[in-house]
């Protein structure tokens, strides 16, 4: 079953955990991993800028209904759930885990896979590519906020949200703009060289979680993470996503959205950015508590690839099916009219 899989990303964050694992940053080398772990994430977001397309945005912009219900998912639906998953609290793991939950629960949509699977499922690209870009932009704004209204009961949470906030508009904000602002001379270049793009986007993660995960090792990270907190790691995933799948399906249905229209809210209002999560993390939490925190977004974002997948799959099936019912349809029309 190919939609079981692990992701080639994935692949590399869990060797990238296994080397700071058994290779951590320490000492000098720290801080020349910390300085590269900050010039890579202002590199991410300067191309992240780069390839925003204004066409295709206006394009998809008109679907206000459309968009403004990704927004609500992501930004008031998931902290929803997140806090319920924390005020229910089944299993008995450390704070520092439902923090995470609490975490990813607020960040906003992921861009580069949402619009893949909108895409694979014959959904609205236009409109897709639109909400995702939004949710990422706005999410430099809207999880800082997020993460002092509903985390300051949590001892890891920042106390200073605007200092915080004027953190990340400095690291990631700027360089998105001076990315965007650059498109009209690098465009054309960034266009021809999309692979190379994706590849500067996962080294920059790679470093952040190297960086982070070797923080968390020399404070024994894996002394307070066993197999049975993995699993539940995994299992609060699963639900987190599904209610948020059953959610947005619910919704597109509720309010008459049409097919193209429904495939984009599943993919983008059910999914959080690792990209964005994982450096805005390195910013908003101590760092002896990021590699804990961010374990929760490395395994939701393995599980939305593999469940999106799946229904991605059934989605062009279906598309499929209906193709081939049509085009015999207008053959028996043909012949009939012979």
């Amino acid at each position: 079953m190919g939609f079981l899989r692990l992701d080639p990303m994935m692949i590399k964050l869990i060797i990238t955990v296994l080397l700071a694992t058994f290779l951590p940053a320490r000492g000098g080398f720290a801080d020349s991993v910390e300085w590269l772990t900050t010039a890579a994430i202002a590199l991410l977001f300067f191309m992240h800028g780069a390839k925003l397309s204004r066409e295709k945005i206006i394009a998809g912009s008109s679907h206000w209904r459309l968009h403004l219900w990704i927004m609500c998912s992501t930004f008031v639906l998931f902290p929803i759930l997140g806090v319920l998953l924390v005020w229910w609290h089944p299993v008995n793991v450390g704070s520092e885990i439902y923090t995470g939950f609490l975490y990813l629960s607020i960040l906003p949509a992921t861009v580069q896979s949402a619009i893949a699977f909108t895409s694979m499922a014959g959904g609205n690209v236009a409109a897709a590519v639109c909400s995702a870009s939004a949710s990422s932009l706005l999410g430099v704004f809207i999880s800082p906020l997020l993460v002092n209204l509903v985390m300051n009961v949590h001892s890891d949470a920042p106390s200073n949200g605007l200092e915080q906030i004027g953190k990340i508009m400095l690291q990631l904000l700027v360089p998105f703009v001076v990315g965007h602002l650059s498109r009209r001379w690098i465009g054309g270049w960034v266009e021809r060289h999309r692979s190379l793009i994706g590849k500067t986007d996962q080294t920059s993660i790679l470093l952040v979680v190297y960086s982070a995960f070797s923080e968390a090792v020399v404070n024994g990270i894996w002394h307070r993470v066993g197999l049975d907190t993995l699993l539940w790691i995994l299992a609060g995933s699963l639900l987190l996503l599904f209610v948020a799948l059953a959610v947005n399906f619910g919704a597109a249905r509720l309010f008459g959205f049409k097919r193209a229209d429904e495939i984009v809210a599943l993919f983008c209002g059910s999914k959080k950015s690792l990209a964005n999560g994982v450096p805005m993390a390195n910013i908003l939490f101590p760092a002896a508590s990021v590699g804990m925190i961010v374990l929760p977004l490395m395994v939701f974002h393995q599980v939305q690839l593999m469940v999106c997948s799946f229904i991605a799959q059934r989605y062009k099936k279906t598309n499929e099916k209906v193709a081939a019912q049509h085009l015999a349809a207008a053959k028996a029309v043909v012949q009939s009219q012979k």
